[in-house]
């Protein structure tokens, strides 16, 4: 077989230093490879594409004619993200950039369709009906959530996605971190817009990176020795405002949830958010989904009370790492939120050399993969179970051995998988401090490896952020008239 040389195009993209550099170069790849053709060819045996079309022409007549009862008629039907096929991953893979014309054309109509009926210009709906059918819209088409997973000191890989999918308008507003991704969680949920347009420059970064790669020649000048926990602290006492969780969420409008697993192995993990604990302190929390079991010691989570006083949250329990228990915790997203998308960052050395950035690819090598991988895991929780039994009184055994069924049982990928370019990772220095030099080329990875994804991330949500937007502007508008209500019926009392 002869190795196939990456074209001119491919380098570029691969040596590109901004987005829009990549964009341009794979822009130019698709047009030499006629692969603009096949973008505007609605046809393709990946999806219905007659279906579309025809929703789309409707779409357009009756937004054309002003018929706003006819129009909400059609939208009440359903709005899907994946209508005939239209979000299969084999859509997003034939091209570089982008996906059929015909899809983004549809997904648009529909956000124009949706802008229409929330205007002040459509008269004939009254308010509630309108408030009425963006809820129930919201709440069927779901939500998308950003997560990011455990991982030490290759934190810094997933600042560099949230700022790629930041500078391009295109980041969820949920976001899930577990271990280093409850970190960037912290540091990123608790700030806003303005904010985080200050963390994302490149002089702050860089001063940053400084910062901390001058701590780690004073702390470790021979040895990748691990930052001790009380280090850890000094980090996140720095970077992450002493915030509840509803206070963040007031703050940046973002839903940071931070998994953390218990001491006790009876007791159930918890994901720790603005609706589950707003009262719990974002920074103890994420001290304590840091905390590598037998490595470092477990943490008492901290509330504010009643009166705004810090103080102990559940006193008697101790809190460690959530990645152990749940990494990407899906099924709480799922539930709390009406998460139905996700994008995953990944970069936990032990999984990235077994998954694909694709799902439900179907060569032969995937489906021998995915099989032999399958079967290794179930051989695996058997060899626990029967280990399990007749050691179950040595709890400390019995501990490990349920946190490495935890582990081995997980799921660790999503809709949408942005993972590094570089999938040999030594696991032994994840706990390792990182150099200036090594946290800025961790960054510049998760922001490379983040622009492939940025066209799908912004197709895919671009329905459920318009939705995000007009229920908070419905919200701002009813608050205003409670208000003016309130006035009114002081001033006549």
């Amino acid at each position: 077989m002869l190795l196939q040389l990456p074209t001119t195009e491919e380098q570029q993209m691969r040596r590109a230093d901004t987005y829009q550099q990549w964009k341009r170069a794979a822009q130019r790849y698709d047009r030499r490879f006629k692969l603009d053709r096949w973008k505007r060819d609605d046809r393709s045996e990946d999806y219905d594409f007659v279906e579309i079309r025809a929703r789309l022409e409707q779409l357009r007549e009756l937004r054309a004619r002003k018929d706003n009862q006819a129009l909400l008629f059609t939208l009440n039907e359903g709005i899907h993200g994946n209508l005939g096929g239209m979000g299969r991953p084999a859509l997003y893979r034939k091209a570089k950039f982008g996906t059929k014309k015909l899809i983004i054309d549809y997904t648009e109509e529909v956000v124009a369709a949706l802008e229409h009926l929330a205007s002040g210009r459509v008269r004939n709906i009254d308010l509630d009906d309108k408030l009425d059918f963006f809820q129930r819209a919201s709440h069927c088409y779901g939500r998308s959530a950003l997560l990011m997973s455990g991982a030490g000191s290759l934190l810094y890989y997933h600042l560099g996605v949230i700022k790629a999918l930041w500078e391009q308008g295109v980041l969820p507003s949920i976001l899930s971190g577990s271990s280093g991704g409850a970190f960037i969680a912290g540091l990123v949920g608790t700030r806003s817009d303005s904010e985080l347009d200050e963390l994302f420059d490149d002089d702050f970064l860089e001063a940053e990176a400084a910062e901390e790669g001058s701590f780690v020649r004073q702390l470790f000048p021979f040895s990748r020795s691990r930052m001790s926990a009380d280090e850890i602290w000094e980090v996140i006492e720095r970077l992450v405002p002493d915030m509840t969780f509803q206070e963040a969420y007031e703050h940046s409008k973002l839903h940071i949830n931070i998994s953390v697993a218990p001491v006790e192995h009876h007791q159930a993990s918890r994901l720790l958010n603005a609706i589950t604990s707003p009262n719990v302190m974002v920074r103890e929390a994420v001290l304590a989904s840091c905390a590598v079991p037998a490595v470092y010691p477990p943490v008492t989570l901290a509330a504010r009370n009643s009166k705004g006083r810090r103080q102990p949250y559940l006193a008697n329990r101790k809190w460690v790492d959530g990645s152990v228990a749940q990494d990407l915790p899906l099924k709480r997203l799922s539930r709390l939120y009406g998460v139905n998308h996700s994008v995953v960052s990944q970069t936990n050395p032990l999984v990235l050399p077994f998954i694909s950035e694709f799902k439900n690819r179907h060569s032969v090598w995937d489906i021998v993969r995915d099989t032999g991988l399958q079967t290794a895991k179930d051989w695996s929780l058997a060899a626990a179970q029967l280990i399990q039994k007749p050691l179950g009184r040595e709890l400390t055994i019995s501990r490990w051995i349920n946190t490495y069924g935890s582990v081995i049982s997980q799921t660790y990928t999503g809709d949408i998988n942005i993972l590094p370019a570089s999938r040999s990772f030594n696991p032994f220095h994840l706990l390792s401090p990182r150099t200036k030099r090594e946290i800025l080329d961790l960054i510049r990875m998760g922001e490379r490896a983040t622009w492939p994804t940025i066209e799908k991330i912004r197709t895919q949500t671009r329905i459920s952020r318009a939705l995000d937007g007009i229920l908070e502007r419905f919200e701002d508008r009813l608050v205003t008239i409670a208000q003016k209500q309130q006035i009114m019926l002081d001033r006549s009392a």
